[in-house]
């Protein structure tokens, strides 16, 4: 190269780079087997080719170290995966601007008093217009339920405390850093360490989101730092994405692992997990801003667990949250991280999707007992999205480790797996609809049985009537989540599960 000219010597490279980029992103080494969907190079003719010919190589859309895939029904759940997430891509400037109008809605609503007095106000040139950036602003999410304070009647000592505050803190994820801030310090009297975006390399956007707080109000010098993972909102199509994702890629002696996840955590190109990720390893991380949610926050962890030796942690999320906080603990187990395993106080994951195959929740029943880490997964009533991917022959996606699963009335029991495991059943759909409708009349009821802080709103009323259709759409909202987690018996969280 140096014996060439000037000229030469740009083209040479400017033919050599190309194809060593499309080999480092084609280059999957770093695990043992894999299925990966691509809808970007979606075309028709590949996308029914798919459907009606076992031969899976020769399509675009498609990359698996398997040359034939013979089961139509696992054909059809890799079609509807691939059309849903270019059908999201499609619309997701749309689904944006419809979120970001619905939300204005709310909070027009709520900064004006009511549809009352926001008419009043337009007839008397006193709209108050909120801001979004703001400590005031809710989020879609955050509508269902405004509730802002810890349940005071939980104190610490409490085998519930440290649920009902990973719960709250996974709702809170939701809102905009300066809302959480807000709460985290005022309401809740403890530390707001941070609130972060975190860049997805195959997305190549900035997807993931999580915050750091501290309890600071425990005794001595004990302390919780609690990392809270945010959910997927429902107007955003890349978090969508990463949910209808059903690729996977399988790990020497670990198992399979959902793509989608694991790119949302910071799952590198043509690298995998490496312990160190290096400036140079990839390419988006010649932006200095571009920062992986996995590899910073195992950074920050190791720094605030390095000040104080009675500090723990807790990692929590809802929905994607819980899933990311789940693997966020196997990543941890991959690179051997034994003071932050040892640290770890527990995982608490509400209305989690399955994150990976049978040989995986073994090996992840194996490294919780070797650390002794708390794992708590809740499932309240039909939560439909607790029960995806789907648990049957066509995908191998599994839960692990036991479940605590609320019914309508609240009462909890701990079970290997929940109800109706993966939702879609003839024989259970009167049960559900039965169910939506009882939770319905208990919306207007509840604040006589368990008092005023339970009080539903009318956005959360009007999702539950919605629920008649799909059932299992309002129980997972956080609101159900946060009342399991303050109404459910102390025993069920004094011993690990």
């Amino acid at each position: 190269v140096f014996a060439l000219d000037q000229e030469n010597y740009h083209y040479t490279l400017s033919a050599i780079i190309p194809n060593i980029m499309s080999q480092m992103e084609c280059d999957k080494r770093f695990s043992s087997d894999y299925m990966l969907l691509n809808h970007e190079e979606l075309s028709l003719s590949d996308l029914f080719r798919l459907l009606f010919s076992s031969d899976v190589e020769k399509r675009k859309v498609v990359d698996s170290k398997e040359n034939k895939e013979e089961s139509f029904e696992r054909r059809w759940l890799m079609f509807v995966s691939i059309v849903v997430q270019k059908t999201l891509q499609f619309f997701s400037r749309p689904l944006a601007f419809v979120g970001s109008c619905v939300e204005m809605w709310l909070g027009l609503l709520s900064s004006n008093g009511g549809f009352g007095g926001l008419l009043l106000n337009v007839l008397t040139g006193k709209v108050v217009v909120p801001d979004k950036e703001s400590a005031t602003f809710v989020s879609f999410i955050g509508n269902f339920d405004k509730r802002t304070e810890l349940d005071k009647s939980i104190e610490i000592g409490d085998p519930r405390y440290n649920a009902a505050l990973a719960m709250m803190a996974a709702k809170a994820s939701y809102e905009n850093p300066i809302y959480i801030q807000t709460i985290v310090n005022n309401h809740w009297q403890m530390e707001f360490l941070g609130s972060f975006d975190f860049w997805n390399e195959y997305q190549n956007k900035a997807t993931t989101q999580a915050f750091l707080m501290r309890d600071t109000t425990q005794p001595g010098e004990e302390e919780t730092i609690v990392v809270s993972f945010r959910g997927t909102e429902p107007f955003d199509a890349d978090a969508w994405c990463s949910d209808f994702d059903i690729s996977w890629y399988e790990f020497p002696g670990v198992g399979r692992v959902h793509g989608g996840f694991m790119k949302a955590l910071g799952l590198q190109k043509s690298l995998g997990w490496p312990k160190t990720l290096q400036q140079q390893e990839s390419p988006s991380s010649a932006r200095p801003n571009y920062k992986f949610a996995y590899y910073e926050i195992r950074e920050m962890l190791r720094e605030l667990m390095g000040r104080n030796d009675r500090a723990k942690y807790v990692v929590t999320g809802h929905s994607l949250g819980g899933a990311l906080a789940v693997l966020f603990a196997a990543v941890l187990t991959f690179h051997g991280e034994e003071m932050l395993l040892e640290r770890m106080e527990g995982i608490y994951a509400f209305g989690q999707p399955r994150v990976g195959d049978a040989k995986f929740g073994e090996y992840m029943k194996r490294k919780l007992e070797e650390y002794g880490i708390r794992y708590y997964r809740f499932v309240y009533g039909y939560d439909i999205v607790a029960r995806l991917p789907y648990d049957n022959s066509a995908l191998m996606f599994k839960h692990f480790g036991t479940c605590i699963y609320f019914d309508r009335n609240y009462l909890a029991q701990v079970v290997v797996e929940e109800p109706n495991k993966n939702y879609f059943s003839l024989m259970g759909t009167l049960s559900m609809i039965w169910n939506a409708m009882m939770e319905i009349i208990r919306s207007f009821t509840i604040c006589r049985s368990h008092g005023e802080e339970y009080r539903e709103g009318w956005f959360m009323r009007l999702f539950r009537i919605m629920g008649l259709l799909i059932p299992g759409i309002p129980a997972h909202c956080p609101q159900d989540y946060v009342n399991s987690t303050r109404l459910g018996p102390p025993h069920l969280f004094s011993s690990s599960l």
